[in-house]
């Protein structure tokens, strides 16, 4: 894009909620789409302030301001690097710099591991609702809120989409996963021989579950590491598909005995049914699932993209219904209280809309209807 200041680069990681209105303001313009994303109407917006007389900076608090949703951005433009929040900080967005401080080599990640994988030193994390400004040669950057709403990190990047090197309130995700594992083995305990987890997210987990009830941990799945996520394939067929040939179970560790297997998450229940039969061929005896989250009953408007709600198998069926369809022994999940608890930071700092169905970002009732199939039969609150 280059627009009356220059060329620049636009990177968004979340997702607006109010699309259509956006799209209708910036197509006042006449400007062409080249595509349906929600990053290109961001970077529309913003060119649109700029061509209307505005510097680079209160341009993108203007575009900032027309935007509903969860967005961190990361701009470049000839007046330097710019990195953003949304005021309800619903994803993550960090700072650092390259080589000398003092040389201005600023870096802008989604998250720490960003960083580290360029040997970045990692200075601090963009505020929700905050706007900072990086100058080449300036050992300082410009901070200024833009915006001041309350936060809400999305909790579902602690228990899952998150790396677990990735550091959050001063530790990594690994140790906070693994702190929800002891929290699951303490809330939900099982007679078993050995716990595994399924890779890669429930490793930690699982590793934290066995600590806390004195069961052995093995490693009793191997994953796969060609094959992507598959809960957000776009068909249930490439889901199966995905699902064949990401995890082989270990026969010698698992014939013969009483496993738990500990997963992040259940969110249409194909993968896990599909394991289970998997884990049952290869000898398990007992199979019992503890799950290290809520159910997930709601999906996601903010940049994870779970399905519409009557594809989510715990807003239709309650937790027998539930343990009958996975074929399991024995099926529990972690408490929401747990969860937020095990984050040792204030619980009402995070958005559990996939757990509650408490959306903390206003949205049209044309977009809630897209997802929430099933939200007018009270289904919902089943599980």
């Amino acid at each position: 894009l280059r627009p009356r200041l220059g060329p620049f680069a636009l990177a968004h990681n979340g997702n607006l909620v109010n699309v259509e209105d956006l799209r209708q303001s910036v197509q006042a313009s006449e400007i062409q789409f080249t595509s349906t994303t929600d990053s290109e109407l961001i970077a529309f917006a913003l060119q649109h302030a700029v061509d209307g007389g505005l510097g680079w900076e209160e341009a993108i608090r203007d575009a900032a301001g027309r935007c509903r949703g969860a967005f961190s951005l990361a701009i470049g433009t000839p007046d330097g690097l710019f990195a953003l929040r949304d005021g309800h900080g619903v994803r993550p967005l960090v700072f650092g710099h390259l080589g000398d401080k003092h040389q201005g080599q600023w870096v802008v990640s989604s998250e720490t591991c960003g960083l580290d994988i360029i040997g970045a030193a990692y200075d601090g994390d963009v505020g929700p609702g905050e706007l900072i400004r990086f100058s080449a040669g300036d050992p300082l950057p410009a901070r200024q809120r833009w915006c001041d709403e309350p936060t809400k990190l999305c909790v579902f990047e602690m228990i899952y989409f998150a790396r677990p090197d990735s550091r959050f309130f001063g530790e990594s995700l690994y140790s906070y996963r693994h702190r929800i594992g002891e929290v699951l083995a303490r809330e939900t305990a099982v007679e078993a021989d050995i716990v595994i987890g399924v890779p890669d997210s429930g490793i930690p987990a699982a590793i934290g579950f066995s600590k806390a009830s004195g069961i052995p941990f093995a490693d009793g799945l191997i994953k796969n590491r060609y094959v992507g996520r598959t809960f957000i394939q776009p068909t249930q067929a490439m889901r199966e598909a995905g699902i064949r040939v990401k995890l082989n179970p270990l026969p010698d560790v698992l014939s013969g005995k009483r496993v738990v297997v500990i997963d992040d998450s259940i969110v249409r229940g194909t993968t896990s049914r599909k394991l289970v039969i998997a884990l049952r061929e290869a000898g398990a005896t007992e199979v019992h699932m503890r799950i290290s989250s809520p159910p997930v009953t709601h999906p996601c408007f903010y940049g994870i993209d779970t399905d519409n709600q009557d594809q989510l198998i715990a807003a239709r069926l309650n937790l027998q219904e539930i343990t009958d369809h996975l074929q399991v022994d024995s099926l529990a999940y972690l408490s929401k209280e747990g969860m937020l608890e095990a984050a040792h930071d204030n619980a009402s700092h995070f958005c559990t809309a996939c757990f509650d169905g408490n959306y903390p970002i206003e949205m049209d009732d044309s977009v809630r209807s897209s997802k929430l199939m099933l939200e007018p039969t009270g289904l919902a609150a089943r599980v």
